[in-house]
């Protein structure tokens, strides 16, 4: 069974300009902006509707009626993100939260409010944390969006509709509740149909016929006859879990034992659907709104819960609780299947599958970065840069064998890098080369080895690359690019050997 909130903000933007301007609170003020040469109120605070003032009338209109009603220029583009940072705030309460323009959120809370001891304490949590920002907001919790909606914005008795009680709680409620435009609400008005309950239970073909399809559409969604999706804000992810605190957590300790507990709960259920982990997320999210996270990830698909604990340990002291934590979730947005054998193998024998090589370079990576640990594999082409590439994972098979009929440097350059030569005659190898400012006396030289290019990916010359070694005993693998009868080629340093 779906469950979901709707949250209205009654004076969303008034409310938070009295906080950051709390002189403002009893004041009666507006907010306006030029429509068709005249000041027209965009938002008017709780006190000013008090005086008969509100959205839509014209400024001057007003200030007959209050000569000291304030008038504060009106910010269009404040309520989508206010919107989307109270709906950033409410992911604390469900991985699910839709802004609803204007003045609303959505939250798909299905299998959340026991978490928080059952809806009623789940309902109050929400409107005190609200109202503690300032926010004027009345809230409702159903089983459909449409019946929530109405019943946070006309409903006079009850915030909590029990299951499948759609009907009962939309029969008192005004044509508005559903959403209607203002055509047809006037339609509804004229024929004295002022509640739900007046029409809701009106033959199909005689609605459709004088209020058309929207009103059916309204009806059944409100009622849970039709499916309504939301667009969250926030991708949803498949692999998490959820941990809110009865008491804030403000130690370190506090914070190992939800990020254990959490750990357990996603490996558990990643043993069950036989996958593992390569990226996990843990967030905390804490009383004064903020978010912080620390995140880690693993050189192959993991559900050890201890290991995935260790890299996640020396991250934990950059966390802040501030004032406290009140929830945490963990996250794993990449996730790899991982057969039974791995997992057998886990603990009993490495049997070749380098969990423990695996286990070593995630906490080498813990802590120098995944940045600083790389595999390599040996690529389908000819042309030395392009013949290596990254390996994704240590599980991560090569598609060809590495090249070992022709000597290879273990250290291969990016890029070429130019040298300056001396070359007795074409086609020999060089006497002397300068690089970086060091002169080098070639004592041997092998070679050359002509690599083409790929004419399929770039034109240009080929390459005769030669093997040579310095009176110092080093030796590099260097090249000269094209002939001399084709002008005087560059030679260029590509690589060294051990």
């Amino acid at each position: 069974m779906r469950r979901y909130i709707a949250i209205w903000f009654r004076h969303l933007k008034t409310d938070w300009m009295i906080r950051r301007q709390p002189e403002l609170k009893d004041i009666p003020f507006v907010m306006a902006a030029p429509e068709h040469g005249r000041m027209v109120i965009k938002a008017a605070n709780a006190a000013a509707q008090e005086k008969g003032i509100d959205v839509n009338m014209v400024v001057a209109d007003c200030r007959a009626i209050l000569p000291t009603l304030q008038v504060l220029d009106d910010k269009p583009e404040l309520t989508e993100k206010l919107l989307n940072a109270l709906a950033e705030w409410c992911l604390r309460y469900t991985p699910v939260v839709a802004v609803d323009i204007p003045d609303g959120l959505i939250l798909d809370v299905s299998g959340c409010p026991h978490l928080w001891g059952g809806e009623p304490s789940y309902l109050k949590d929400i409107i005190a944390k609200l109202s503690g920002f300032g926010y004027d907001v009345r809230v409702a919790i159903a089983d459909t969006i449409g019946t929530a909606w109405a019943v946070s914005r006309y409903g006079k008795v009850s915030q909590i509709v029990e299951r499948y009680g759609q009907l009962e709680a939309l029969h008192p409620l005004p044509p508005a509740a559903l959403r209607l435009d203002t055509s047809v609400l006037e339609r509804l008005n004229k024929l004295g149909l002022y509640q739900i309950k007046d029409f809701i239970k009106m033959p199909r073909k005689a609605l459709r016929r004088r209020f058309g399809d929207v009103l059916l559409k309204r009806l059944d969604q409100a009622l849970g006859q039709e499916y309504e999706a939301i667009h969250p804000i926030q991708p949803i992810e498949p692999y998490q879990e959820r941990l809110p605190s009865l008491e804030p957590i403000r130690t370190a300790t506090g914070i190992e034992i939800a990020l254990k507990q959490l750990l357990e709960k996603l490996c558990l259920r990643l043993a069950k659907e036989e996958k593992g982990l390569r990226k996990c997320v843990f967030k905390c999210y804490r009383i004064d709104g903020a978010v912080k996270q620390i995140e880690t990830g693993t050189s192959r698909p993991s559900r050890n819960a201890n290991h995935l604990f260790k890299l996640f340990e020396q991250k934990i002291a950059t966390i802040e609780p501030a004032l406290g934590i009140e929830v945490f979730t963990i996250d794993a947005p990449v996730v790899e299947d991982i057969s039974a054998v791995q997992d057998a193998l886990w603990n009993f024998s490495e049997g070749g599958n380098g969990t423990a090589i695996g286990e070593l370079l995630d906490r080498i990576a813990g802590k120098l970065g995944m940045n600083s640990i790389h595999r390599y594999l040996p690529d389908e082409h000819y042309w030395p840069e392009r013949s290596v590439k990254l390996a994704t994972s240590l599980l991560e098979q090569p598609l060809i064998s590495w090249r070992t009929d022709l000597p290879r440097p273990v250290h291969l350059l990016p890029a070429p890098e130019i040298i300056e030569v001396t070359v007795p005659m074409p086609d020999y190898p060089p006497m002397l080369f300068r690089y970086k400012g060091e002169l080098h006396n070639v004592s041997k030289a092998d070679g050359p080895e002509r690599i083409e290019q790929e004419w399929w990916l770039q034109h240009g010359l080929y390459r005769d690359y030669y093997c040579i070694e310095d009176e110092k005993g080093a030796r590099y693998w260097v090249f000269r690019s094209g002939s001399y009868k084709q002008g005087d080629p560059q030679w260029f340093i590509h690589g060294f050997f051990a």
